[in-house]
């Protein structure tokens, strides 16, 4: 079995796969700093405030121990206030548009790339390998 797995993973999609996970991983995170750090700072000084991931309603009455400010989001949260965070939500929504646009940008633009080489036709060493195959294919010469 182990083998097999070892066989399994050696593949090169398997691999390419987790290089693609990996780099989507890293991607992201730079995403959401664009996003965090960036972005949300101008829309939020736009709309009246530099925390737009600060915006929220409170659903609930805030617990008789609690001692931190109310208009604190996190802190809140972590006191089991019900919260309507509609700035996170929009932080978010943000984040994914752009992701999405820069992964539409790529396959758009490979997409364009791979059109352009089809047109091109095969290349010297695609017509050198047919060559080679169909002379494999004719029988022996006695």
């Amino acid at each position: 079995m182990l083998s097999d797995f070892r066989a399994f993973i050696a593949k090169g999609n398997v691999l390419g796969l987790a290089v693609a996970v990996i780099i989507g991983a890293a991607f992201g995170t730079i995403v959401t700093s664009l996003t965090d750090d960036i972005i949300m700072p101008v829309v939020g000084s736009i709309f009246g405030g530099f925390d737009f991931s600060s915006y929220f309603v409170r659903l609930g009455d805030v617990p008789a121990g609690y001692t931190g400010s109310l208009t604190d989001y996190e802190a809140l949260k972590k006191a089991g206030v019900p919260l309507l965070g509609y700035g996170q939500f929009i932080t978010v929504v943000v984040n994914f548009l752009i992701l999405a646009f820069i992964i539409f940008l790529l396959v758009r633009s490979a997409a364009k790339v791979m059109k352009e080489e089809e047109a091109a036709g095969p290349t010297e060493e695609v017509l050198l390998l047919r060559e080679i195959r169909d002379s494999l294919r004719q029988p022996p010469l006695k």
